[in-house]
């Protein structure tokens, strides 16, 4: 698997009256054109990659998404951490002000429940764990930049949560959703690295623990 910044990132660049909404339904019609297939067969890859570095195996705790068909799929990650004795965690939407609070999740089969938006998420019965306390965070978006910039779905509801994260922030994507650049605002957070089939691209030294 590639490191540092080999490779080149799509050419979608900003005009000047281009939007992140402009950007995100390029990024959709774009991914919309690979298969389920592909998809697949990517996100084994980003996985397999993964499981190559040191800092992910060194990690004890870790914050997890439920995967949507646009994103890649890490669920054999999640299970393969809990057999390690690793923590698990995922964010359960409640809305408000922080609409998300990360819960620790024991058992995939037994522990998750469809959430608000149909997406897999821990059930009331899971306990709510600090952020804080997480050591690796894999992050989703629509897209990211080589800088560690994070395309998201335009709530700002993840953004809201990386925000308290203090661990390693890892932007899990598919290729053609890496850009050559992203407008930055000031709620964005930047992640540390992005993660690809391909490639592993540092943005921020990795942290020491």
């Amino acid at each position: 698997m590639a490191g540092g910044h080999h490779g080149s990132s799509r050419k979608i660049l900003m005009s000047s009256g281009e939007t992140k909404r402009d950007l995100r339904r390029q990024l959709r019609e774009e991914g919309a054109r690979h298969s389920d297939t592909a998809k697949a067969d990517a996100s084994e890859r980003i996985c397999a990659g993964l499981r190559q570095r040191e800092i992910w195996n060194r990690s004890r705790s870790i914050l997890f998404y439920s995967p949507l068909a646009d994103e890649p799929n890490v669920w054999p990650l999640a299970s393969e951490a809990l057999a390690q004795g690793k923590t698990v965690a995922l964010p359960r939407f409640v809305g408000g002000e922080h609409p998300y609070v990360l819960c620790r999740v024991q058992n995939l089969a037994q522990d998750l429940v469809a959430g608000q938006f149909g997406i897999p998420e821990p059930n009331s019965g899971c306990a709510h764990i600090d952020l804080k306390l997480l050591d690796f965070v894999l992050v989703p978006g629509i897209g990211f930049a080589v800088a560690g910039q994070r395309l998201g779905r335009g709530k700002g509801y993840y953004d809201r949560l990386l925000t308290k994260a203090i661990g390693f922030k890892c932007g899990v994507a598919f290729d053609w959703q890496v850009v050559a650049d992203l407008p930055l605002e000031p709620h964005d957070v930047l992640v540390n690295c992005i993660l690809t089939p391909t490639r592993w691209l540092e943005v921020a030294p990795l942290p020491r623990f």
